[in-house]
């Protein structure tokens, strides 16, 4: 078995992350692997896992009424999904999909916010990791919003 720390400390959302910490995170962590067309999660479910994509790829979708499932990001290794853990009601928002085999870190969402909670300069390091990513995201959804509605924005 590959050692979950080494995992972590490899993964671009948690290097560099403090020994002590990564020490934490590892207590929540554990490997999970997901079949091509297999679904993670669906929309509504609880966001009891935030993930970090290791191999593989994955879709994350929305769906509407009589048009069935949109893609509007797929991501691959060194990437991370599955933030609803961390905001009340702790509920995924959208679907998430591997399009092929696809192997991740699974983090208990849980666990991950006791400690982050018990331990607030964890939580804040955590913060400062995932606020960049989900900026990003808007942002990548904004630009899609113009492409689609060839709008002024």
């Amino acid at each position: 078995m590959e050692n979950l720390e080494r995992i972590l400390s490899e993964h671009p959302f948690f290097a560099g992350l403090d020994k002590a910490f990564l020490d934490l995170a590892c207590g929540c962590a554990k490997n999970a692997r997901f079949e091509g067309d297999q679904f993670i999660a669906r929309e509504g479910e609880a966001a009891d896992h935030f993930y970090l994509l290791r191999e593989g790829r994955v879709a994350l979708q929305v769906s509407a009424p009589g048009r069935g499932a949109a893609t509007f990001l797929t991501l691959g290794p060194g990437e991370v999904f599955g933030v609803n853990w961390l905001v009340p009601p702790y509920r995924w928002t959208y679907d998430a999909r591997a399009l092929d085999r696809t192997r991740v870190i699974a983090m208990d969402g849980l666990c991950l916010r006791n400690k982050c909670e018990a331990d607030h300069n964890l939580g804040y390091d955590i913060m400062k990791r995932l606020m960049p990513i989900v900026i990003d995201r808007l942002h990548t959804t904004r630009i899609q919003f113009l492409d689609l509605y060839n709008a002024h924005v």
